[in-house]
This record gives structure tokens, sequence and C-alpha cells, in this order.
């Protein structure tokens, strides 16, 4: 309830709550957002949606395609602006690579590969993260790490025009970090996608869960005229949340040299916020945009459900062994 609690009375607040119902409802509450763990995601952006409050929430919309499509017609029935925390697209590196592309530094692209980490799903957890080892909760290495790094791939390349497949339960068994005892999992820690983007250029992407000693991040574009290479060092291979090094070499080049990114694909979001916020900040600040001019630009709801669409259909690939159309 508003005005209890002996932080409250300590610190002077005016409104505090034990229920986070009562918060969202609260009249002085514009914007909820939602970045808790998947399981809890459809519950409190139902209620926030049912109170007309616009809603940010982290992706994945929620724990399986059923609950993402009753968020989504939430939305659409209480006419409020939403945003999905697909922030991969926001990135300044990312978003120049997309301009560097169109602008034919590669020519015609021929292929895209990248490989990476999830960092999470390795062969030891706290107890805290146990739930991602059930597929049942909606946070797995496909629907995690590898749909970030292929809105990644879409921004820049274009959507899918088919996938192939093969999704891998390589660690039966996970051991607990924070007390004696292990969990078993039953969600694929190896996930390899391939498949054709619409422009008719090959893909392959591929996510181990844990990390690796040789490398957790590296995504190469090759074309007709020249190649891009975006890599980051470090354990972590979660695209959207990385700082990523730009190379490039194009025409009578034998290597590739590190590019620089200009500094306007970091405003309004300065460089000098570094790490996982940097993405997200954009994300905050094109919505803000969006809000005061009346825009669209940040990915709502609706572009939710078909990226958990997609997911679908990659699991439906490597379940039946046969190439999927993407729709």
């Amino acid at each position: 309830m508003p005005g209890t609690g002996a932080a409250a009375k300590e610190f002077g607040v005016p409104a505090a709550f034990d229920d986070a119902a009562d918060l969202i409802v609260h009249p002085d509450v514009e914007l909820v957002v939602v970045s808790v763990k998947t399981p809890d995601h459809h519950r409190l952006a139902s209620v926030a949606l049912d109170a007309g409050k616009m809603v940010l929430l982290e992706w994945p919309l929620g724990s399986n395609t059923a609950q993402a499509a009753d968020l989504a017609a939430r939305a659409e029935a209480a006419g409020v602006r939403t945003v999905i925390g697909l922030q991969a697209g926001f990135s300044p590196v990312v978003r120049y690579v997309r301009d560097l592309i169109a602008e034919g530094y590669v020519g015609e692209v021929l292929a895209t590969t990248l490989i990476g980490s999830g960092l999470a799903w390795g062969a030891e957890v706290p107890r805290a993260m146990a739930y991602t080892f059930d597929v049942a909760a909606g946070a797995t290495p496909l629907t995690s790490s590898t749909m970030h790094a292929l809105e990644a791939v879409n921004h820049v390349l274009g959507d899918f025009a088919g996938v192939s497949a093969n999704l891998v339960r390589g660690r039966k068994e996970i051991r607990l970090t924070d007390g004696e005892g292990v969990i078993a999992s039953n969600v694929a820690d190896q996930v390899s996608v391939i498949g054709t983007l619409r422009s008719g250029a090959a893909v392959s992407v591929f996510y181990r869960g844990g990390s690796s000693r040789g490398g957790n991040m590296r995504w190469e574009i090759n074309g007709t005229d020249g190649d891009l290479i975006l890599s980051a060092p470090g354990p972590n291979g979660n695209l959207q949340v990385l700082d990523m090094t730009l190379e490039g070499g194009r025409g009578k080049d034998t290597t590739v040299a590190q590019i620089t990114v200009p500094d306007r694909y970091f405003d309004p979001v300065p460089r000098t916020l570094t790490g996982p916020a940097h993405n997200v900040a954009q994300v905050y600040a094109a919505f803000a945009r969006d809000v005061r001019e009346g825009t669209k630009t940040v990915p709502d709801f609706a572009y939710a459900l078909r990226r958990h669409h997609l997911a679908d259909t990659i699991t439906r690939a490597s379940e039946t062994g046969t190439a999927q159309v993407v729709v």
C-alpha cells in the first residue's frame, strides 16, 4: 500500500508498494518497464495493458507464442504504445553496418556467418538461474541469445526466406553453484540455424550455451566486392549487449582493417556509456522521440509476436528435419 513500509518512512518516499500490481496501476505511472524473469512477463504486462499503461518489456515477450499473441492482442485493444526489448538493431555499430551494406561497401551480399556464446546455459549456474534450463519457462539459447542475434542479422541484411535448424541438448545435467546437487536440463544448448535470406544470401548462425576459450562473438558478412567483420573479446557472446569492433576490407585490400563508427550513430547516447546499458539507452531515446513526435521507430508487441513465430519456425525445422518457409 502507498506510504507504508520501513524504507518509505526512513527515506521519506511518498508512495511505496509491496505488490507490483499496485505500483503499475498508480495514476502517476505512465510507462511500465517489465524486466524480470520470463515466466513473469505475461502476468505483469497484462496488468499494465489492462490499466492502459505504455509498456516496455524485455525480450522475449512471453514464455511461449500463445502468451505473446495474447499480449499483442491486449496491446492492440488498449491502444497504447508498447516496446519490445530487441535492442540489437539500435546498436551504433549494427546501424552503421546496415548503412554500409546499403551503400554498397561489400557489393552484393553473398553470405553471412555468425558464431556466438550465450554465456548462460553452461555447466553450472546459481539456483536463481535454474529456470533457464526448463524449456517451458521460455528463456533458452534459441529464444534469448540466438533470437537477439538474428534480430541484428535481419535488421542489417533482411528477412529469411527459409530456414533449416539443428537444436541439440548437449548438457543433460547442470550443477548448482550455491549448494550441492544438480538439475536436469531439457533445453537445446547448441543451436544451429542455416537458411537463405529473401535477397538470396546464405546465412549460418551457431550459438553455444556457456562460452568458448577460443572466442565468443564473430559475425562476418561477405559480398562480391568486400567483407565486414564484427567481433568482441571476452566470454560473453550476447550480441545485443556487446561493444563490438568493426573491421572491413574491399576492392584490392588483402586483409581487413578496423573501421571507426562515426559519432552520429551514437547520438543521443554518448560513446562514454559503454557495456550493456548503451543499446538499451538507445531504445529508450528512440521511444521518447516516438512519443514526442508521433513516430514509430521502435519494435512493438506486434513485431515481437512475429519474432516468436520465427523462433517456432526454427524449432519446427529442427524437429522435422525439413527446411521451412518463413512467412
